[in-house]
């Protein structure tokens, strides 16, 4: 071992010097890359930035770019960086400069928000409690004229159904404040582009989930009442569960609700550069058939009546949340500099 590490040294020393003139050329050919703002690729090395007067190079070497590069406004290579990582791992000039906090500050921020969401809701709940009677009755106008009657059918069913009712009626009273609580805690770690849009999306977010409440209360859940009394009329009495009805209607209202967030997502997807306007318009035979699945998950009924009352606002909703998307795109096209 001695040997070869003795003969080793002076076989390294005494390397051709055809060998060192091609290292020293390959150096002087292939500069390392100029640092930027963007990540470097270190496929950009073998590209190199400009070529070294008395050099050549081949063509093939000369047109090959890497993969997933690209040369910045001064000829430098950079990774093209995906939507995804952009959203995941936002550039440092994108980043507010506020205080950094530690951890242990932040889980103590998250423990006292969430107790003060817990609060509101459990005061809202305890208030609608005290008017359990008279959403009750306010829940029951859909098929009031419809000639329905509600029965008890276990002891406590109604006691119970209260204590639904008002839980339900309380989270959807106490929303507001639960919100603001996720999105202040939230808001420290959006970039300056987030925080500009997160104002509009949070309004037309509660905006489009309170038409929902109101379109299922008006038109989907009596349209759907009203088919079943009429399907049962001469054949069997209505004589409806307190309980069972006011799942079907709380369930049909939550859900409408949500999927009303529609326009909200795709909103937020184009914001974020993961889906542009014109894929949107291009997915809308994926989109009815979707829709109708959607409903009729989402509806507890199994006629295709309510069914259909369901997807067809969906799909309005998505071609409408196609179109805001393309306006904000030529909003942006027409503010860019030329």
């Amino acid at each position: 071992m001695l040997a070869a590490r003795t003969v080793s040294r002076p076989m390294q020393q005494l390397r051709p010097a055809a060998a060192v003139a091609h290292t020293t050329s390959s150096r002087t050919l292939l500069p390392a890359c100029k640092p930027a703002g963007r990540r470097r690729h270190a496929a950009c090395k073998a590209a190199g930035d400009e070529q070294q007067p008395g050099t050549s190079l081949q063509p093939q070497q000369q047109q090959q770019v890497p993969p997933l590069l690209s040369r910045d406004d001064d000829g430098n290579f950079e990774v093209d960086r995906s939507a995804i990582e952009n959203f995941l791992r936002p550039p440092a000039e994108e980043l507010p400069e506020d205080i950094e906090m530690p951890i242990w500050d932040h889980l103590e921020e998250l423990r006292e928000r969430v107790l003060v969401a817990l609060l509101a809701a459990g005061i809202a709940i305890g208030g609608c409690f005290c008017f359990s009677k008279e959403l009750v009755l306010f829940l029951e106008a859909p098929v009031a004229d419809a000639g329905v009657r509600f029965l008890q059918l276990s002891p406590g069913e109604f006691f119970f159904t209260t204590f639904k009712v008002a839980g339900y009626s309380g989270l959807l009273l106490s929303a507001p404040t639960v919100l603001y609580e996720i999105i202040a805690y939230v808001v420290p770690g959006l970039t300056k582009a987030e925080r500009k849009f997160l104002a509009p999306i949070v309004f037309g977010s509660s905006i489009l989930f309170y038409i929902g409440l109101l379109f299922s209360y008006e038109i989907l859940t009596p349209a759907a009442l009203n088919f079943f009394v009429s399907y049962a009329e001469g054949a069997v009495e209505s004589l409806w569960s307190i309980d069972q009805y006011f799942q079907f209607v709380l369930v049909l209202m939550l859900s409408t609700g949500l999927s009303f967030q529609v326009p909200i997502i795709q909103i937020m997807l184009g914001q974020l550069g993961i889906v542009n306007s014109t894929q949107m318009f291009s997915l809308w035979r994926y989109v009815v058939v979707g829709s109708t699945v959607v409903a009729a998950v989402l509806t507890p009924s199994t006629d295709p009546f309510t069914q259909a009352l369901l997807a067809i606002p969906l799909v309005g909703l998505y071609m409408g949340g196609a179109g805001v998307v393309r306006f904000i795109e030529q909003g942006k096209a027409k503010a860019a500099p030329a």
